[in-house]
């Protein structure tokens, strides 16, 4: 039996019914079309599902979709303002950040957040709210980097 939630996703509402044990992240791709959360290891340890929910960073392969009832969730397709990438997008390209950017919506979403909410993090701050994020590419720095240039940028 399918229950009708209504959730906002990047800002647009979308009622929906779903079934008691879909995932959010399913519903997110496949059903919203928003397909920036990636399906990774499907037990919340590598943080490519990652959306904000109500503004925090969650794993949405680990969140049923009916939880997200009246909800908002943000994945990184509603980061860009007005179409335009952000600050934080650009300087992740200019930085070389990622490689196959299969890990990329969940940093960014993790960064995002990171900003949002101390814009004057020490490199040890970055690390620790990008620390639930694997990436088996460029590796660490290319990706630190870029987070404390945008917080330098924020700044000046």
């Amino acid at each position: 039996m399918k229950l009708p939630i209504t959730m906002i996703v990047n800002g647009e509402t979308w009622p929906l019914d779903v079934e008691p044990n879909e995932v959010l992240l399913d519903v997110i791709r496949n059903r919203v079309g928003a397909k920036g959360a990636k399906i990774g290891c499907e037990r919340g340890d590598c943080g490519t599902c990652t959306v904000l929910f109500d503004g925090r960073s969650i794993r949405s392969c680990l969140m049923l979709a009916v939880e997200a009832d009246g909800h908002e969730i943000i994945t990184v397709e509603g980061i860009p303002e007005n179409g335009v990438l952000s600050n934080l997008q650009d300087l992740f390209i200019s930085h070389n950040s990622f490689q196959c950017g299969f890990c990329a919506p969940g940093i960014v979403l993790g960064a995002h957040e990171l900003l949002r909410d101390n814009p004057n993090p020490s490199r040890h701050d970055v690390q620790h709210a990008l620390a639930g994020n694997l990436c088996r590419c460029t590796g660490y720095e290319p990706i630190l980097d870029a987070v404390m240039a945008a917080a330098e940028e924020a700044r000046s």
